[in-house]
């Protein structure tokens, strides 16, 4: 008899059945169960039904569970007595006590006495590297004078100088004021004229790489924006915004080739450096003219043996930059102790003023504005603005004086606004500017990122002005300033005494 068909695999088989070839029977196939007889299917309906029904009942009666669970009066009117005792949420904590360890500056703080200081500044400040010393302590919350030695007596400041002119420039301009460099046409087709606007920031860079002037304008955004308006042949210079010469009496000629200067002019790149990341870099003779050739260059045009020439005041206009605002100019000033950037702003303080834009306009206009704002300028002499010549006469008094006014604890001053943003443009002892390498010996090593100073260094001048906060939180400002003394020994003895008032209390 031959085998029946053999069950699909995986599928049962009903209860009592044999698979095929098994005793020689063959295995009944399932039936499908669209193929079911209709009775058996009406007899499994009941039972679906049921299975429904039991379902049912356990959610109610679970449901209910839950309920005499989580609500007590139901619990009490059944009888029930609750197994565990009810849980009890606690409040919240309150908030944390926060108890600062640091002081900030303030006129609330225990304030030095004035011989608690002089007893402090006793040792340093005779140190007999520092030379000819003169200088004052005193406190900016209450205008306190806690130590002077012949403060009012004048000396060269060094580069302290720059302190006078970044006031001046913060008080007679707007703070967001920009300088400006602009390309203009010529009388002849092809010939464009740069118009120097006294911005010596203008990096020669492309755009997202720094040099030493954060923030500067880029030469490759004038000349996309001059290359677009049309083809270029020739380029010249309009510098009438300077007047008188470009080298100060008591500078040394020597300066520009070492690095520290340049002749101004009002218009050039990255301040006439040679490394334009570098603060003292070997300068260009000749500023204006090196921008104006790297401009053709770049355009494809060239530049005449005799290359200035005067823009008419209606002539369009086919590319413009603008240099970082005044107040953060001022930062770079004196983070650096930028020379050529001083002497920038001083005669932006001249034209503001109604000065000749000059070495003698920028002084009288420093002197003058600081007058103005109720300053003793009466024994001053001011021959630039950087502080770099020679023929400069500051008193300690002054350059404390007008740092008193910055530090002032509230705003009762409406000079204190202005001149606020010296504070912060201050370099940090040890730790940025010309005070980064210094601070580094044992005696002055207690003021390393506490004081915040203005450095000025000649062959034979040391200086140092600003703000230092004592062990008790109260801010003081002091300036030191140093003649008859060398560097190399004179700057950490400076340093050990502003650091003597960081240890201070004084009282």
């Amino acid at each position: 008899m031959p085998p029946g068909p053999a069950v699909p695999p995986g599928r049962p088989l009903p209860p009592g059945q044999q698979p095929a070839g098994q005793h020689g029977q063959t295995a009944p196939q399932r039936l499908d169960p669209a193929e079911e007889p209709q009775e058996q299917v009406e007899r499994r309906k009941p039972r679906v039904g049921l299975l429904v029904a039991m379902a049912l009942v356990v959610v109610v009666v679970l449901g209910a569970a839950a309920a005499v669970q989580f609500i007590p009066e139901l619990r009490a009117k059944l009888g029930i007595t609750a197994a565990e005792p009810e849980v009890t949420i606690a409040p919240p904590p309150g908030p944390v006590q926060f108890t600062p360890t640091l002081k900030g500056p303030g006129a609330d703080n225990a304030a030095p006495s004035a011989a608690g200081v002089r007893a402090a500044l006793a040792g340093p400040a005779s140190d007999p590297v520092l030379g000819t010393l003169t200088g004052t302590v005193v406190d900016p919350a209450n205008g306190e004078v806690l130590f002077a030695q012949n403060a009012d007596t004048t000396l060269v400041p060094a580069s302290t100088a720059k302190l006078l002119t970044c006031a001046a420039a913060l008080l007679a301009l707007p703070h967001a004021a920009q300088l400006s460099t602009k390309v203009v046409a010529g009388d002849k087709p092809g010939t464009v004229i740069i118009i120097g606007g006294g911005d010596p920031t203008l990096s020669s860079y492309p755009v997202g790489k720094n040099t030493v002037y954060p923030g500067a304008a880029h030469l490759e955004d004038l000349v996309e924006q001059v290359r677009a308006k049309g083809p270029v042949t020739t380029v010249l210079l309009d510098l009438d915004r300077y007047s008188g010469e470009s080298i100060a009496k008591g500078w040394i000629p020597a300066d520009v080739a070492g690095g520290y200067i340049a002749p101004m002019v009002p218009a050039m790149l990255d301040g006439g450096r040679a490394d334009p990341t570098k603060a003292v870099s070997p300068r260009s003779a000749n500023p204006a003219r090196t921008l104006a050739e790297e401009f053709a260059k770049r355009l494809g045009a060239t530049v005449p043996a005799k290359a200035t020439a005067q823009a008419k005041p209606d002539a369009q206009v086919l590319g413009e930059v603008r240099s970082a605002p005044v107040v953060e100019l001022v930062d770079n000033v004196l983070q650096r102790s930028d020379n050529v950037l001083a002497e920038a702003m001083a005669r932006e303080v001249a034209k503001a003023t109604g000065q000749q834009a000059s070495f003698e306009g920028g002084s009288a206009a420093t002197i003058k504005t600081l007058k103005d704002n109720g300053f003793d300028t009466s024994t001053v002499t001011l021959d630039d603005g950087s502080g770099l010549s020679t023929l400069n006469q500051v008193s300690a008094a002054l350059l404390a004086d007008v740092l008193k006014v910055a530090a002032a604890p509230d705003g009762a001053d409406p000079r204190t606004a202005k001149l606020r943003p010296l504070l912060g443009a201050l370099p940090v002892a040890g730790g940025s500017g010309t005070l980064a390498g210094r601070y580094q010996g044992p005696a002055a090593a207690a003021g390393k990122g506490w004081v915040r100073a203005k450095t000025g260094t000649l062959s034979s001048v040391n200086s140092l002005a600003g703000v230092v906060l004592d062990t008790d939180g109260r801010l003081l400002v002091f300036a030191l300033m140093s003649n008859g003394s060398v560097p190399g020994a004179a700057q950490p003895a400076l340093d050990a005494v502003a650091a003597a008032l960081r240890q201070c209390g004084c009282r």
